[in-house]
């Protein structure tokens, strides 16, 4: 009897050669079908159409937006030290161009100082700078680094920019108090240039808020004073050399009394802003004794 018939009552089996025979055909005949026809291809290259290569144009989308991220990180990364450096190089010239206008700002100064020595070469005189001030705007009064160790006495005059600043009111061993010609209780005894008229000058800081000071007791009998002449100290000051220059006048008035005027000057020296200042180390007293014994 045939191993293969099915008896009755069990259950169909195929032997395991048999099995192994049949598959052995069947991938014999699949291969000479495949390697001799193109039944399989058009099925395969209809998937791979639809399929594998959108699939792919997919990854090399997304690889060449993932390169171009690449690059624009790069790059970024490229600007932000650039800008980084930049920004270094913007801090450090700022630096610099700020000591260079504070040179030439003190330059200036200093070439100011160097005209004013030359104007009043006359006289012997240290050169100082101002260390603190009062409370306001204006250099009313302030304190300079040089003090008695630096021959500096009370009642010497200073001298700044274009003409005189006040005069010493107290000395310390390395430092000096200056009372300007502004202060509310200052007043100098002053001339014209043009007409050596005598007046004078008195301070009135709250006027200096329009740019000007007050002077009175002008006598002009002839009329011949006018408004931006020079008005300088006079020979007659008690505290005050001669001759320096105070300031422009400004505005003339004529007093009740039709003998005097009196008016406004404009002060030749910015007392807004000072920084140094030049201390006349000869005195009023000391000057006219030589003179005398001249």
């Amino acid at each position: 009897m045939s191993p293969i018939i099915k008896r009755k009552g069990e259950k169909f089996t195929l032997p395991s050669k048999y099995l192994l025979f049949i598959l052995t055909v069947l991938c014999t005949l699949l291969m000479m079908i495949t390697f001799g026809t193109d039944v399989f291809n058009r099925p395969l290259n209809t998937v791979v159409g639809y399929v594998i290569v959108p699939f792919e144009q997919g990854i090399s989308h997304i690889g060449g937006w993932l390169s171009n991220r690449s690059e624009e990180l790069s790059q970024i990364r490229s600007l932000l030290d650039e800008n980084a450096r930049l920004k270094e190089q913007v801090a450090q010239l700022t630096e610099e161009n700020t000591l260079l206008q504070q040179d030439k700002y003190e330059l200036n100064k200093l070439r100011e100082l160097v005209e004013l020595d030359e104007q009043y070469g006359e006289y012997h005189k240290v050169g100082a700078r101002i260390i603190s001030r009062d409370s306001g705007n204006w250099y009313s009064s302030f304190i300079i680094d040089k003090g008695a160790r630096d021959g500096l006495d009370v009642d010497m005059n200073v001298i700044a920019g274009g003409g005189l600043v006040g005069r010493i009111t107290n000395v310390g061993p390395n430092w000096s108090r200056v009372t300007s010609i502004i202060s509310d209780n200052s007043n100098v005894s002053a001339m014209t240039i043009a007409t050596e008229d005598n007046l004078i000058v008195s301070g009135d800081l709250e006027l200096m808020s329009e740019g000007v000071i007050a002077f009175s007791m002008l006598v002009d009998s002839k009329d011949q004073v006018r408004e931006g002449d020079k008005i300088v100290t006079s020979n007659i000051s008690d505290k005050y050399l001669p001759n320096i220059l105070i300031g422009y006048l400004h505005t003339i008035n004529q007093d009740n009394n039709n003998l005097t005027k009196s008016g406004y000057l404009t002060p030749a020296v910015d007392f807004e802003h000072l920084s140094e200042v030049l201390v006349i180390t000869d005195k009023k007293q000391q000057v006219e004794e030589e003179e005398n014994n001249d």
